[in-house]
């Protein structure tokens, strides 16, 4: 089998046993990699409404197609469960060189399932798979316990780990590999709560593609087209850290919980400044756009602090939420998240709602362990995110994020929760980009701005066309196209920042993929957008199966009720109003049920006929 190693590694921690397992044909065939993988075996193995931290979950670790080739930006991986945030199907995807180190240790995927009797980790080396005894390392940071497996096992041995908040079972805990991190939906909490503290992989870099002259060429072509482009040189010179300023001009930057979209001072955020700071880059493997930078804050309360990033979505949610300009604090809250272990997106979500009902009376100074969460207040922020992590005192109730939160405090907490399905949102407000508004409701994950959330043709990309992004207007079909992208970018498994670097993707991505696996299908863009509606309407009824529909793809009343306010910006006023006129066209456009539940027809279109039998029980539900 060319381009795939042809086996899944499976690790039982309850039993201790491991096993290679062939990786059937038709599911190559139907799924291709990566995403289809991860949403095809845990549709397939886990029965419904299983405890996501109980031993019947499975976390599934996944590279794409691409992953150890040469190809530019393809090096992405995949953790896949049943998420402790949501309980809804979760995918969680992290860049680094664990995805290549999979591939060249000879897996197309990693199943672990079971609970560990003890804490242990998973060497897989030249004398195969190891459970090695962690005991050493619980409690460590993840930091700590990288640099020692590679004093134990070697400076080439790639590691995937988990920090304090996934051993404390933070519900929105994070894995982490080298400073890269699988964020959302509480992956990390899973494998804290299987007691599995770390994979490390040692193996010899090696693929094996169907037609390596040929890859060859298109990753010389990829080279060129990217290099060619604007969004090469901007993510080459400054990363994700132009974001504030773009979005805050765009008066798209939640700020204070969402209530407005730009922010005073926003400038001492800019690229300019986080460049000033900057000691570094570094890459995901076989990379030239190293788009990650270091920073290294010089002076003040923060000096020392360093941090692989922050990238865009961190530096926001430890900014806007809180209603923060201060950059040394998002670097050293980004270092923190990155060692605990925690998802920096979920948590300074969580913290901005206390925020808001601190300053709402709701919480007091009696219930923050004596903290002043006071606009601006960064030290607190500090605090908060140390609390979580550790789940000490107010930190244990926010460690639960802000749908449980908001129920454990009561008094109307919940209003101010700002998340869907249980995820916390990214930093897009939703009442500026209204088709990111119906992305956060629709997504199959909860409130998350990755697969197709994010609406680029309302920042003016003409693909397939530009629209009005304050219109509530058709938009359904261009969200489904971009919610299919996304699925097929994610069985390669290519990087967003990548993607966008000139049209390689649409030209080139097809014909990578017939070249390394030599399936010619898989150079059809008719044949990948298939797979890809398969993969989407299987996550779909993932959820239906566990008592998702409709009535939960939603939005907070907050974005339907409450007028947006903005500085200087354009949307002052905006409301999301028609979200139910837009999940009816939606449903319609997918060839689902009124309730959102994916038809029998379509199932069976899309060669799902088995699924028919677990949404049946709900087709007929109004």
């Amino acid at each position: 089998m060319k381009g795939y190693a042809g086996k899944l590694l499976r690790v039982n921690l309850s039993s201790g046993k491991v096993a290679d397992e062939p990786l059937p044909e038709p599911v190559i065939l139907d799924f291709i990699a990566g995403l289809g993988f991860g949403i095809k075996y845990l549709y397939d193995e886990l029965p419904p409404h299983i405890d996501p931290l109980g031993e019947q979950n499975k976390l599934l670790l996944v590279p794409g197609l691409l992953a150890g080739t040469q190809a530019q930006g393809v090096a992405r991986w995949l953790a896949c469960t049943k998420s402790p945030l949501t309980g809804l199907f979760a995918r969680s995807c992290c860049g680094g060189d664990f995805g290549a180190w999979m591939k060249f240790a000879g897996y197309d995927g990693i199943i672990i399932e079971g609970k560990a009797e003890k804490p242990v980790y998973l060497y897989i080396g030249a004398d195969g798979v190891q459970f090695k005894d962690a005991a050493g390392l619980w409690g460590k940071d993840t930091t700590y316990t990288q640099e020692w497996l590679n004093q134990q096992h070697g400076k080439d041995v790639r590691a995937a780990c988990i920090g304090l908040a996934g051993e404390k079972l933070v519900k929105y805990a994070a894995i982490v590999t080298g400073r890269r991190t699988a964020s959302r939906c509480g992956v990390g909490t899973v494998m804290g709560s299987k007691l599995l503290k770390a994979v490390a992989i040692k193996a010899k870099r090696n693929v094996n593609l169907y037609d390596p002259e040929g890859f060859g060429e298109l990753v010389k072509e990829q080279i060129e087209i990217m290099r060619a482009s604007d969004a090469y040189r901007k993510n080459r010179e400054y990363g994700t850290t132009d974001g504030a300023v773009s979005c805050n001009t765009f008066g798209v930057y939640p700020v204070r919980n969402y209530r407005w979209s730009e922010m005073e001072g926003y400038q001492e955020l800019s690229p300019e400044a986080y460049k000033k700071l900057e000691v570094g880059d570094f890459g995901c493997y076989s990379c030239s756009v190293r788009c990650g930078k270091i920073h290294v804050v010089p002076d003040g309360p923060y000096a020392g602090a360093r941090s692989e990033g922050p990238e865009y979505e961190s530096y926001w949610a430890f900014t806007g939420p809180i209603d923060n300009n201060n950059i040394g604090s998002t670097i050293a809250a980004d270092q923190l998240c990155d060692d605990l272990g925690l998802d920096s997106i979920s948590a300074g979500n969580t913290i901005g709602f206390a925020y808001e009902l601190y300053e709402k009376g709701i919480i007091t100074r009696d219930d923050t362990d004596g903290l002043e969460l006071t606009y601006g207040n960064h030290a607190a922020m500090i605090s908060l995110i140390k609390k979580i992590g550790r789940r000490e005192g107010f930190g244990d109730v926010l460690a639960e994020g802000t749908l449980r939160a908001a129920k454990h405090i009561g008094k109307g907490a919940e209003a101010y929760a700002m998340q869907v399905k249980g995820l916390e949102m990214a930093g897009y407000e939703p009442r500026g980009l209204k088709g990111t508004g119906f992305g956060y409701a629709t997504n199959t994950m909860g409130g998350a701005h990755t697969n197709g959330t994010l609406m680029f043709q309302e920042w003016g990309v003409p693909m397939p066309r530009a629209v009005d992004r304050f219109s509530e207007e058709d938009k359904a079909d261009i969200l489904i196209f971009n919610q299919h992208n996304d699925s097929g970018v994610e069985v390669g498994v290519a990087c967003f920042f990548a993607f966008l670097c000139g049209d390689w993707y649409q030209r080139l991505f097809g014909r990578m993929l017939e070249a390394a696996a030599g399936i010619k299908e898989f150079a059809d863009r008719g044949y990948l957008d298939r797979v890809s509606e398969r993969i989407w309407n299987l996550e779909r009824a993932f959820n239906v199966r566990e008592g998702f529909d409709r009535t939960h793809d939603t939005l907070p009343q907050r974005f339907q009720t409450e007028p947006l306010h903005t500085l200087k910006a354009e949307g002052e006023g905006q409301v999301l109003r028609k979200l139910d006129q837009f999940l009816d066209e939606y449903y319609k456009l997918r060839g689902w049920t009124d309730m959102g539940i994916p038809s029998r027809e379509k199932l069976q279109e899309l060669s799902l006929g088995y699924v028919v039998k677990d949404v049946e029980p709900f087709l007929t539900k109004k």
